[in-house]
C-alpha cells in the first residue's frame, strides 16, 4: 500500500510541488541549515522552523524502504481487488455509510463527488480511520529524502508543505506523524496535497486529517472534484470520472479497485 500510494503522488507532485534550491547531498547538518534559512525566506516563521528542524536527524530506514520500492503492481485485478475488498470490509463500509449519512450528503451537495467513492477510498487508505497510517515523524522522513539527491526538488517542496501544516496550525509536530514518504492521514495525502485541498469541514478552525473524518472526507471529494470528478455520471474504466480519479491514483487498477468497490457498497 505505501509504495503504491508513493507512486500516484509522486507523479502528481512533480508537476504540482516547485522547485525548491537547497542543495542536496553532502553534510546532511549543513543541508538542513540551508533549507532552514530558505523556509524562512519562503515565510515559515522562524519558530516553527527551529522546532522542526531543530535536532533532526537521517532516518537511513527510510532511505533504505524508498530503494527498494518497484512503483508497479505485479497481479492481475482479480488477485489484487480480493485481497483489498472482503465482506469483513465491505460491510463495515456500508456501516460507515449509514454512520455518516448526514456528514457525506453535505459534502455530497458542496463537492459533487458520490458517498460510495469517498468511503471506499477511505476504507482503502486506512480502515475507515483505524488502520495503518504511518508511524514515522514527517519532519524526519521528508528531511532525509529530501537530501537525498534521487528526487530532492519534489521531497524539498514537501517538507516546506509539512512546515506550513505546522504554521498554519492544522497539526502539531507531534501529531506530523505519517508513512515512508511523509503520506498524512487517514487518506494519506502528501503534505503539498494538504496544503492544496485540505478543508476545514468540522467548522475547528484547522484542517486535520489525522483525527476528523469530515476533514478526510471533505478534503479528499475537494481533490477529486478539483480534478473534474462529475456527480452522477459513471466512473467506470474510460469514463470521464475514471480519469478524473488518476489525480487520486495514476494505476488503472487501483481505481478500478475503487470503482469495484463503490460497487459493492451500494448494492450494484
Amino acid at each position: 500500500m505505501r509504495s503504491r500510494h508513493l507512486a500516484i503522488f509522486l507523479s502528481a507532485s512533480l508537476a504540482a510541488t516547485p522547485a525548491f534550491a537547497a542543495r542536496c547531498g553532502g553534510d546532511f547538518y549543513g543541508f538542513v541549515q540551508g533549507f532552514s534559512s530558505e523556509a524562512v525566506a519562503a515565510g515559515v516563521s522562524q519558530s516553527v522552523v527551529s522546532q522542526a528542524l531543530g535536532g533532526v536527524t537521517q532516518d537511513p530506514a527510510v532511505l533504505a524502504f524508498d530503494r527498494r520500492q518497484r512503483y508497479t503492481f505485479n497481479k492481475t485485478f482479480e488477485q489484487y481487488v480480493s485481497t483489498r475488498v472482503g465482506s469483513g470490509r465491505i460491510n463495515t463500509g456500508r456501516a460507515m455509510l449509514q454512520r455518516h449519512a448526514a456528514l457525506l450528503s453535505q459534502i455530497e451537495q458542496k463537492f459533487g463527488v458520490p458517498r460510495q467513492i469517498l468511503v471506499a477510498i477511505w476504507g482503502l487508505e486506512s480502515d475507515f480511520g483505524k488502520g495503518d497510517m504511518g508511524k514515522l515523524p514527517v519532519i524526519r522522513t521528508l528531511a532525509t529524502l529530501a537530501h537525498d539527491c534521487r528526487r530532492s526538488d519534489l521531497f524539498q517542496g514537501e517538507l516546506l508543505a509539512a512546515l506550513k501544516i505546522v504554521q498554519r496550525g492544522d497539526l502539531p509536530l507531534r501529531d506530523l506523524i505519517g508513512a515512508y514518504a511523509g503520506e498524512i492521514g487517514q487518506t494519506q495525502f502528501l503534505p503539498s496535497s494538504y496544503i492544496k485541498y485540505g478543508v476545514d469541514f468540522d467548522g475547528d478552525g484547522r484542517v486535520d486529517l489525522r483525527h476528523s473524518a469530515a476533514d478526510v472526507l471533505a478534503s479528499t471529494a475537494n481533490l477529486l472534484h478539483t480534478n473534474g470528478y462529475k456527480m452522477g455520471a459513471p466512473y467506470g474504466e474510460g469514463s470521464a470520472n475514471f480519469e478524473a480519479m488518476r489525480e487520486w491514483n495514476h494505476a488503472v487498477i487501483y481505481r478500478k479497485t475503487i470503482g469495484y468497490f463503490a460497487d459493492q457498497l451500494i448494492g450494484r
